[in-house]
C-alpha cells in the first residue's frame, strides 16, 4: 500500500477493519489514508474514534461556532486532512458552507459576525505556542456564551488541536473531500489581506 505519509498506511484487515472500511465509505466516499495509518495501532484509532463520536453528543455550544471553532483551530496548525473534512462535514449537516469555506481567511472576510470572529480568535489562541489566550478574550467570550458552552469551545479547540498536530507530524494532508461532492475550494488566507482561491 504505497503512501506519501511519515508512516506507511498498512492493510486495514479483520471484523473491525472491515466496519471501520464500511463506516469511513457511508459517511466520506472513501477510507482516508490516515486510517490506514492509525490502523498500525487499532486500539488507540478507537479510542481516538470513540471520544470523537462522543464529542458529537456535545450540545452547549451552537453548532456553527463549534464547526467554525474546529476549522479555525486546524487552519492554525495547518492540518489541511481536517480543516477539508471539516468543511465537508459542515456541507453534510446543512451548515452555512459560505462561512465555512472563508475559515482560512477570517479575518479579511466581511461575512462573520462579531462572535463568529471572537470564536475563531480564540481557537487561534488556544492553537498558538505559546497560547496567546487573554483574560479579556475567555471573559467575552463567556459573557457572550455561558461557562457551559466556553468550556464545550475550549474542549473542542483542545481536541482539534491534538488530531490536527498530529496529523501534521505524522504528514497525513487533504483528501479533496469537500471537491468530491462538488463543494469549491477553501478560500486562502493570504499576506496582504486579499484573499486568493
Amino acid at each position: 500500500m504505497a503512501s506519501s505519509t511519515r508512516v506507511p498506511a498498512t492493510e486495514i484487515t479483520g471484523i473491525y477493519g472491515t466496519l471501520l472500511k464500511t463506516m469511513s465509505r457511508k459517511m466520506l466516499g472513501q477510507v482516508p489514508d490516515a486510517a490506514g495509518v492509525m490502523w498500525h495501532y487499532p486500539a488507540l484509532l478507537k479510542d481516538l474514534m470513540k471520544f470523537g463520536r462522543r464529542s458529537e453528543s456535545w450540545n452547549r455550544l451552537d453548532p456553527n461556532l463549534a464547526s467554525l471553532a474546529t476549522m479555525a483551530a486546524a487552519a492554525e496548525v495547518g492540518c489541511s486532512f481536517c480543516l477539508d473534512l471539516h468543511y465537508f462535514m459542515r456541507h453534510n449537516r446543512g451548515l452555512d458552507e459560505a462561512k465555512a469555506r472563508e475559515v482560512p481567511r477570517w479575518r479579511e472576510s466581511t461575512v462573520f459576525t462579531s462572535l463568529e470572529r471572537q470564536v475563531m480568535e480564540y481557537a487561534e489562541a488556544m492553537c498558538r505556542t505559546p497560547l496567546t489566550v487573554t483574560d479579556e478574550m475567555s471573559a467575552t467570550l463567556l459573557d457572550a456564551l455561558r461557562a457551559p458552552a466556553l468550556l464545550e469551545l475550549t474542549a473542542r479547540i483542545g481536541a482539534m488541536n491534538l488530531t490536527g498536530r498530529s496529523n501534521v507530524a505524522l504528514g497525513i494532508r487533504s483528501q479533496e473531500f469537500a471537491a468530491s461532492c462538488g463543494l469549491p475550494p477553501l478560500a486562502a488566507a493570504s499576506t496582504d489581506g486579499v484573499a486568493s482561491a
